[in-house]
């Protein structure tokens, strides 16, 4: 494989991937087994025109992000992602940058629960991949874009998102991220994307220049939080963050008590959601 570039192995990798074993679903006549190059695109959250210049060699020097993304996409083994990095001519993630890197064994686990709201974040808390449901429940987080994907960001600078808080919550919340995210630099001293996002927050949020030098926060008081839904109204969840130690994710599962008013509302809301997206 080693004459392939980079456009032939994505292309090449991406007509072998069963559009069901990535959660796609298969409705009406297909020319083809493998995934569709709009399929693809949506799952690696890039534009359907620039994979369509990276298969055709039109467009260079993919950054590590989409690299990553495509990779993940692809559900390539580890000696392929290899490859598709050292094709892109990006040196392969080493272990002392922070790793977006979704392994086979925890996309089996993601696989397991594709029919609950999940998000995947980096040890920076940036978004690495969000389901149907989540999307359903919480808006288009896949859409995301930048630094827009970074919850810390989110919390501190940005938008945010459905989750209603407490000034107090909030508060507790905002604290907890940087200190996580502080503890993310020590590990990780060398990383440059990890410095270029502590010194955009710096230089945007005075509240994280507060935070990143203050005490460690005590463990947070609880997991429950309200999702405000616009067509289904209010939603009360358990939220459990799952670590991936050795690979440093943070899987975010959102969940309801069966048979209660917020379970219903909640499968309504993925209902009503992975429709729309469908469409």
């Amino acid at each position: 494989m080693e004459h392939w570039d980079f456009g032939q192995a994505v292309r090449r990798w991406r007509d072998r991937v069963s559009p069901g074993s990535v959660g796609v679903p298969v409705g009406g006549r297909r020319r083809a087994a493998g995934l569709r190059r709009e399929e693809l695109a949506g799952l690696a959250g890039i534009s359907v025109d620039y994979l369509t210049r990276l298969e055709q060699g039109r467009a260079t020097s993919p950054s590590v992000q989409v690299v990553e993304a495509l990779a993940r996409a692809l559900r390539l083994t580890d000696g392929e992602r290899e490859l598709l990095f050292r094709l892109s001519g990006q040196p392969v993630p080493s272990r002392k940058t922070v790793s977006s890197r979704i392994t086979p064994s925890v996309q089996r686990l993601l696989d397991r629960l594709a029919n609950t709201p999940v998000a995947v974040y980096d040890a920076t808390w940036t978004l690495v991949v969000a389901n149907a449901p989540y999307d359903a429940l919480m808006g288009a987080a896949s859409a995301w874009q930048g630094i827009e994907r970074n919850s810390i960001w989110r919390n501190l600078v940005g938008p945010g998102n459905r989750v209603v808080h407490t000034p107090e919550e909030q508060a507790e919340l905002q604290a907890q991220l940087v200190a996580d995210l502080r503890l993310t630099a020590a590990r990780y001293p060398a990383d440059p994307r990890l410095h270029r996002l502590v010194r955009r927050l710096g230089a945007h949020s005075p509240r994280f220049v507060e935070l990143w030098g203050a005490d460690a926060p005590d463990p947070r008081s609880g997991r429950r939080k309200t999702i405000e839904h616009p067509e289904v109204g209010p939603i009360a969840l358990d939220c459990d963050t799952l670590v991936v130690a050795e690979d440093d994710l943070r899987i975010m599962v959102y969940s309801a008590e069966p048979g209660t008013e917020d379970a219903e509302r909640l499968a309504l809301a993925v209902v009503l959601g992975t429709q729309t997206l469908v469409e």
